[in-house]
């Protein structure tokens, strides 16, 4: 892809977070789940946006995951199990502009199998 497109679809993608995020806050008893996918790897946090601080987190470059279907499960239960440990039922999910198909659709669909209401 030429430059031209590349700035165009990143500043695509930076509208719609700054509209997502002016729409969604999290706190402690509801954090928010911010993800980010660069082209290798997955990472995922959930924040309470009150505080300031970052209830649980998962890195998926540590845990040598990349970031596709089949991987972004396994980071999606170890999530599950981090926010089921810090006593976190619910979260608000915040795509951080990202579409909501394919990888973001996978890692939502498997935090709902494994307990974590979005």
């Amino acid at each position: 892809m030429t430059s031209k497109i590349i700035k165009r679809k990143r500043s695509l993608r930076i509208k719609r977070k700054l509209r997502i995020r002016s729409r969604i806050h999290g706190d402690s008893i509801t954090p928010r789940l911010s993800i980010f996918r660069s082209n290798r790897y997955f990472y995922a946090q959930a924040i309470d946006d009150v505080n300031g601080v970052t209830l649980a987190s998962v890195d998926g470059k540590k845990m040598g995951l990349k970031n596709n279907k089949d991987d972004v499960k396994k980071i999606a239960s170890s999530l599950a199990d981090s926010l089921k440990k810090a006593k976190i039922e619910k979260v608000i999910f915040d795509r951080n502009g990202y579409l909501y198909h394919g990888v973001v659709a996978s890692f939502a669909d498997s935090l709902r199998e494994n307990g974590i209401s979005l």
